[in-house]
C-alpha cells in the first residue's frame, strides 16, 4: 500500500498565478529550484570557471580500440583546487561527438562492454569520480570538512550539490575540446549517484540530457508517495547527515510535511531531455513514488511542447547500474540526439489498477 499525499502545484505560483503558456515558466521554475535547492541541498557552491590542462593518453592500455586522455579540471575559490577527469573517444581521427558524463568514476559500473557499445554508437564518455570533491563515508556526523568546503569555507551545500556542481565545472572542460559536441551532453549516475545526476541536469542549461538511475530518495523518488520498504527522510539523514541541507533533517519521521517535492526537480530540467530508470525489486529506491514524481512533472513538460522528452523506464531486478540500463539510456540519446526511434516502450506504468491510499 502506498503512502499518498499531494504534490506541491508546479503550475501555480508564489502569487497564486496559474502558469498558462511557456513564456511565464522561466519564471517559475526559478522559484522551484529554489525551494527545492535550499529545504533538500542547501544550494550550490558558487560557480566560477573551470579549465582543463591536458595530463595525457595511453590508448594502447586499453582493451579495445579508443581514444583515451586524462585532464585536469582546474579551478579556484580561497585556493586552488583540482580533479582528474577521464575521457573516452572512438577510435580514429578528429570527429564531433556527443558525450556521457558520470561521477561515478568511484566505482567500477562501467564495464568494457559497456564502454565499448556507446563508443560503437559514436558517443564519447567522460568520467570522474565525486568523492575527489567531497570524501563520502558512512558515518551519522554531520562532518563537512575537506575538499570543496576548503575552497567555499562559506558554504551551505551539501554533499550531493557539491558532486552535482563537478558535473557543471567538467562541462567547462568539454566546451573546450574540439571533439566534443556540447550541444549534445547527456549526464547519469547510479544511486547516490543518480541524486547527483539529476541535480546537475536541473541546475545546468547546458546538459542536454538528465539520466538518473535507481536514484531513490532525494533523487527521483517521491517525499509525498511512498511506496513499501522505500527509504525516508529520517533514514537517509541518520545515515548520510551531509549530503544535503542541514535542516532537511528536520521533516524525519515528517516526510508528508516538506514542502517540495522532487517532481519539481525533474520539471526544472524540463524542456530538456529526461530519462528516469528503475528497477522494480529496488523498493529502497520507491519506484512507486518515482513514477509518481513522473506523473508530477509531465504537465511542465507539455506545456512546453517537450513531452517527448520526459520518459521513465522500468526493468525487473533490484538496484544496480546495468548494461541493460546503458542500453536503455543510449537507446534514448539515439532517439533524442539522432532522430532513431526506440524500439523499446517508455512510459509504462506498471503499478496501474494498484491500490492506494
Amino acid at each position: 500500500m502506498i503512502t499518498s499525499r499531494c504534490l506541491p502545484d508546479l503550475l501555480v505560483g508564489e502569487d497564486g498565478q496559474a502558469i498558462t503558456s511557456p513564456q511565464q515558466w522561466p519564471a517559475r521554475r526559478a522559484q522551484v529550484l529554489k525551494a527545492i535547492l535550499d529545504v533538500v541541498y542547501g544550494g550550490m557552491p558558487p560557480v566560477v570557471k573551470a579549465t582543463g590542462r591536458l595530463l595525457g593518453n595511453n590508448n594502447a592500455a586499453l582493451p579495445f580500440p579508443a581514444r583515451y586522455r586524462q585532464y585536469q579540471v582546474q579551478f579556484e575559490g580561497a585556493r586552488p583546487y583540482w580533479f582528474r577527469l577521464d575521457l573516452l573517444l572512438p577510435p580514429g581521427q578528429g570527429g564531433h561527438y556527443p558525450v556521457i558524463i558520470s561521477g561515478d568514476g568511484c566505482w567500477r559500473y562501467y564495464h568494457d562492454q559497456v564502454e565499448l557499445k556507446l563508443l560503437n554508437r559514436g558517443y564519447a564518455l567522460a568520467l570522474f569520480s565525486r568523492v575527489e570533491l567531497i570524501p563520502d563515508v558512512y558515518h551519522t556526523h554531520d562532518q563537512r570538512t575537506s575538499g570543496l568546503y576548503d575552497v567555499f569555507p562559506d558554504h551551505t551545500f551539501g554533499a550531493i550539490a557539491a558532486w552535482a556542481w563537478g558535473y557543471h565545472r567538467c562541462i567547462d572542460v568539454l566546451e573546450t575540446i574540439p571533439e566534443i559536441d556540447s550541444s549534445r551532453i547527456a549526464v547519469t549516475g547510479h544511486s547516490r549517484g543518480g541524486k547527483t545526476a539529476l541535480l546537475a541536469g536541473a541546475t545546468d542549461e547546458r546538459i542536454a540530457l538528465t539520466n538518473a538511475n535507481n536514484s531513490g530518495c532525494c533523487g527521483a523518488g517521491s517525499h509525498h508517495f511512498q511506496g513499501p520498504g522505500a527509504e525516508t527522510i529520517d533514514r537517509i539523514t541518520t545515515n548520510f547527515p551531509f549530503w544535503f541541507a542541514r535542516g532537511l533533517a528536520e521533516y524525519a519521521r515528517r516526510d508528508h510535511e516538506l514542502p517540495v517535492d522532487q517532481h519539481m526537480l525533474k520539471a526544472a530540467v524540463a524542456p530538456r531531455a529526461l530519462l528516469t530508470t528503475e528497477a522494480l525489486g529496488d523498493l529502497w529506491a520507491n519506484p512507486q513514488g518515482t513514477w509518481r514524481t513522473h506523473q508530477g512533472a509531465r504537465p511542465v513538460y507539455e506545456l512546453l511542447g517537450a513531452a517527448a522528452k520526459q520518459a521513465i523506464y522500468y526493468r525487473p531486478g533490484r538496484h544496480a547500474h546495468l548494461p541493460e540500463d546503458f542500453q536503455t539510456l543510449l537507446d534514448f540519446m539515439d532517439w533524442q540526439f539522432k532522430g532513431i526511434a526506440p524500439s523499446r516502450k517508455y512510459n509504462v506504468n506498471p503499478f496501474a489498477g494498484e491500490a492506494s491510499a
